[in-house]
């Protein structure tokens, strides 16, 4: 019987039950936990395998060009910035994510920073707790309603956002430039420049994934076109937001705020200007996180796996689709093997 390696490059959770679920019922495959933190720990862990599952383990051309049999890499969450997909594409790799595992958690993790930003929830509760009873101290607060939220990218996660806020009477407007225009206009959300959507809007909630083209892309240039009073919320990674440039604009007043679940570096070193910062609100990366959320992309990025060893597919949610012309893969699967119960 064919034997398959299958290795998990690195993960952050206690262990790896759900990974070991999908995979006992295929005996010849053998799942091997690796921890790696450098490219060297990965490929010493990793040449000989058919499958890679990856988290954070960085996956660069030195790593792919070393992979002696690799099939496939899946890697948990949506982003695939850890891997590098010319390589990949160009040895004939599958890589395969787990875009919606966590549509509504973030999407309500961007909702409640926006709701607890602009009606000072932290602030009410630290005065509050210190023995301060007054509601002067969240002073000005002003009426969502009406208020235009713009939102940076206009995928899955910002359109679920979308949803939510339009009840409570919010417009929304987005900058998406492979969305089309007319079919964000039927959902009641108009498309704009992103800068334009900087200067009308409100609250501004970001969902650009990280790539070359959208590192930095929220800047210095940007902040100062914003409304003096504006609130940033960031849910997606950290680089795409050029850090010092929203220090600079927070320091200046140039806007009003910011709420981060993520940032340029995680964690958050203790001297960063953010933890002094009371008009910033801090989260550890947890937007994307519920336990069904978790059980959910860990199944699908083993899944991902047992696609191209096993049943000989294309991964479910292959991401680089130009792989296709240098392999024999076929393209049908089953949704039932991905049901979620």
């Amino acid at each position: 019987m064919t034997t398959f390696k299958v290795v998990v490059t690195d993960w952050e959770y206690n262990d790896l039950r759900y990974e070991k679920a999908v995979f006992e019922q295929y005996p010849e495959v053998e799942l091997i936990g690796a921890q790696c933190r450098t490219e060297e720990e990965v490929i010493e862990a990793c040449r000989d395998a058919d499958a890679l599952i990856n988290q954070y383990a960085p996956l660069g051309r030195e790593v792919i060009d070393q992979l002696e049999k690799c099939q496939v890499i899946t890697r948990y969450g949506v982003g695939v910035n850890t891997i590098d997909l010319e390589a990949a594409t160009e040895k004939g790799i599958c890589v395969a994510n787990v875009p919606d595992y966590c549509m509504d958690e973030v999407s309500d993790h961007a909702l409640s920073l926006l709701l607890s930003a602009r009606r000072k929830v932290v602030k009410a509760n630290e005065q509050v707790k210190k023995g301060n009873w007054d509601f002067k101290v969240t002073q000005p607060i002003h009426r969502l309603r009406g208020q235009v939220l713009g939102l940076v990218g206009y995928g899955k996660i910002p359109q679920s956002l979308a949803e939510k806020v339009q009840p409570l009477g919010l417009k929304v407007v987005a900058f998406d430039p492979y969305y089309p225009a007319a079919e964000a206009k039927k959902k009641g959300v108009q498309l704009v420049s992103l800068e334009e959507l900087c200067r009308v809007s409100d609250i501004i909630s970001v969902h650009a994934p990280l790539t070359e083209g959208t590192k930095g892309m929220i800047n210095a240039s940007l902040f100062s076109q914003m409304k003096n009073d504006a609130l940033l919320i960031n849910t997606s990674r950290g680089p795409v937001v050029d850090e010092e440039a929203l220090i600079e604009a927070l320091e200046k007043g140039e806007i009003g705020g910011a709420a981060l679940d993520v940032i340029e570096e995680e964690p958050i070193a203790e001297n960063h200007p953010f933890l002094s910062m009371d008009n910033v609100i801090l989260t550890p990366h947890v937007a994307w996180y519920s336990e069904e959320a978790a059980k959910e992309m860990r199944t699908k990025a083993a899944l991902g796996v047992v696609d191209v060893l096993i049943c000989k597919e294309y991964p479910k949610y292959l991401v680089n689709k130009q792989v296709e012309e240098r392999s024999v893969l076929k393209s049908n699967q089953p949704e039932s093997r991905y049901a979620m119960s």
